[in-house]
């Protein structure tokens, strides 16, 4: 189970975008510390706190198997007849004294003890698997986040510089006469607007930067910044593919050792059914004769009200819900992946169409009337209506591609397979 969870999760590494450069050691505030997605998913496993405390968990089920395993210890019985009565049975000259030892026979029922406490690990085990998944997804979603605040900064800084460019333009107009004073105070403003967007990111960016540490139990992050592009977009497979895939989803893995737990229980519940028998055996010394004999017995329970039939028919129960649970999990899952694989699909073609489709002719735009407001032939309202359309589909096509590795993500938790191309980057 552990070799697949450590093939699961490398390939959980692959899920968004792959960084060829390794992990550095922690180094002076002014050096750019690069963080990967492998780095940071490592560490969380390692290290995240939730994970420590269920590995307790699964310790504490391994008590309790030890506990089953064990058989009832024997009783001691001494039992005095026949004293301190009256007549000849005054004192205890006449007493009659057993020693016995006194057996439990189970019938089995250990047995089935140890199979639910085995099943039981098994189990904690399935569910650590999923713990340790989501917590390597969730990392990848705090990964994923900081990279976006990245390259929104990115873009940030070229609008920053864009509004630059254009303050400057229209203020040597403004001071040729040709332009208005009223288009350079509204260039300026745009500027100082952008410039706040900008801080604003930033803000956000150490935000991240502390949340995607805490995911290993960090407060203070030894990274300056995250590896990968956003605009490297996946290429995933079918969807009928995909749903072939979907038994590998562990929470239904899970369902089967749920399952594989209500059967022993149920076998347990028959078990006690059956009443414990009880076999004596001991040494019997009469007094009065200074004799010895040997003594033996079995004790059987009658079982005619209590043969555990309520317990019984609450496993059968268990057993029952196991499997409608399962079944009704399969079918949300699968609608899951559905709706995901949509968004995906979706997602990459908007970003596709912005990249080859848009972008290029709203660029194209922009220099023509760039050129246009140098000649005079156009005015800044103009000027800056391009300049927004193009940062909207800047910011878009970074949205879109966002969105697209965020769906793989949450595909790659559903099915715990990589279903995109891996991609290195320089």
């Amino acid at each position: 189970m552990w070799l697949s969870l450590t093939c699961r999760v490398t390939l959980l590494c692959l899920l968004v975008f792959y960084s060829t450069h390794s992990f550095a050691q922690p180094a002076s505030a002014n050096d750019q510390v690069a963080l990967k997605l492998d780095a940071a998913v490592a560490r969380t496993l390692e290290r995240n706190p939730r994970l420590i405390a269920y590995g307790y968990q699964l310790r504490a089920q391994q008590g309790r198997l030890l506990q089953a395993e064990l058989k009832p210890n024997p009783e001691l019985g001494l039992h005095v007849e026949n004293a301190a009565g009256s007549g000849d049975f005054q004192g205890i000259d006449s007493a009659e004294m057993t020693l016995s030892l006194a057996w439990v026979l189970e019938r089995g029922k250990r047995e089935r003890r140890v199979d639910a406490a085995r099943v039981g690990i098994s189990l904690l085990e399935a569910e650590a698997e999923i713990q340790r998944l989501d917590a390597a997804a969730e990392t990848a979603r705090a990964f994923l986040d900081t990279l976006a605040l990245q390259e929104r900064l990115i873009q940030t800084d070229d609008a920053v510089a864009l509004a630059e460019r254009t303050a400057a333009a229209v203020k040597k107009r403004v001071q040729a006469g040709r332009t208005p004073a009223a288009d350079l105070a509204r260039a300026e403003a745009e500027l100082v607007r952008m410039r706040l967007d900008r801080e604003d990111i930033e803000h956000a960016l150490r935000t991240s930067h502390r949340r995607l540490s805490a995911q290993w139990g960090v407060s203070q992050p030894d990274f300056a910044r995250v590896s990968g592009d956003v605009h490297q977009l996946p290429d995933p497979e079918s969807y009928a593919r995909l749903l072939d895939r979907l038994e590998q989803n562990p929470d239904l893995s899970r369902y089967l050792n749920e399952k594989r737990l209500r059967e022993a229980e149920l076998r347990l519940a028959e078990a006690q059914a059956k009443p414990n028998w009880q076999l004596t055996a001991g040494v019997r010394r009469l007094q009065r004769s200074d004799d010895q004999a040997f003594i033996a017995g079995i004790t059987i329970p009658l079982a005619t009200r209590n043969r555990n039939q309520g317990r019984i028919s609450e496993a059968r129960a268990q057993l029952a819900i196991t499997d409608a649970d399962r079944a009704a999990t399969r079918v949300q899952i699968e609608t899951q992946l559905f709706a995901l694989y949509q968004e995906l699909q979706h997602s990459l073609h908007r970003a596709a169409a912005l990249r080859e489709e848009i972008l290029p002719r709203i660029e194209q735009a922009l220099k023509e009337t760039e050129r246009a407001y140098a000649a005079g032939r156009y005015g800044y309202f103009e000027l800056r209506v391009v300049q927004a359309e193009l940062l909207d589909a800047r910011t878009a096509l970074v949205e879109s591609s966002i969105d697209a590795h965020r769906h793989l993500i949450e595909i790659e938790r559903l099915t715990g397979t990589t279903v995109g191309s891996a991609v290195s980057y320089p």
